[in-house]
């Protein structure tokens, strides 16, 4: 069974078919994750920018992101689950959309970016805590995450538009970035 036929079943599922076909349902999880995303980037942002040395520093990073982080996490958490639920109402046109698959690549390095920070750059932080300029890699660390997250955003939004979806006619390299299942009629 590939992806495509396992998205093509969970489609089938009465809970996929509900959820999609809900006139308050669907709207409520899509407007939860888009706050709890608000809740979660707000804080990253302040804490990537503190890490940048571009705000707040007379704050202890360290304290800065003790006191973000739960906070985080709950965003982070329920942003999380309202996004399979997203995924679980529409599964096929979600994993053909060249935008949410640019989504989840860029989640996938986010996270990568945010463990390399917390395994590395955060517990060397009492080194530099006060410094108003922090070290280049905590720096480069709250830059990428500034970046993945826009990119994260904007392609979460673009996810909505129909521009490359598989029933219209587009390039040979759009059907395969997309996972297009074209067949071919003679």
């Amino acid at each position: 069974m590939s992806l495509h036929d396992g998205c093509r079943w969970l489609a089938q599922t009465r809970g996929s078919i509900a959820l999609h076909e809900s006139a308050t349902m669907y709207p409520l999880v899509e407007s939860v994750h888009v706050l709890t995303l608000c809740l979660f980037v707000g804080m990253s942002v302040l804490l990537d920018l503190r890490l940048m040395g571009l705000v707040l520093p007379q704050v202890r990073a360290s304290e800065m992101a003790t006191r973000l982080m739960p906070w985080m996490k709950f965003g982070f958490a329920v942003m999380v689950l309202s996004g399979v639920l997203l995924f679980y109402a529409i599964p096929v046109r979600s994993f053909q959309n060249i935008f949410f698959r640019v989504k989840m690549i860029a989640l996938v390095l986010a996270g990568l970016n945010a463990w390399i920070f917390q395994v590395g750059i955060r517990r060397r932080t009492a080194e530099w805590d006060l410094q108003p300029t922090p070290p280049r890699a905590a720096r480069i660390a709250g830059m990428a995450s500034l970046a993945l997250w826009a990119v994260i955003i904007v392609s979460g939004r673009m996810i909505a538009y129909s521009w490359f979806d598989c029933d219209k006619p587009q390039s040979a390299f759009v059907n395969w970035a997309t996972g297009c299942v074209v067949e071919n009629i003679e």
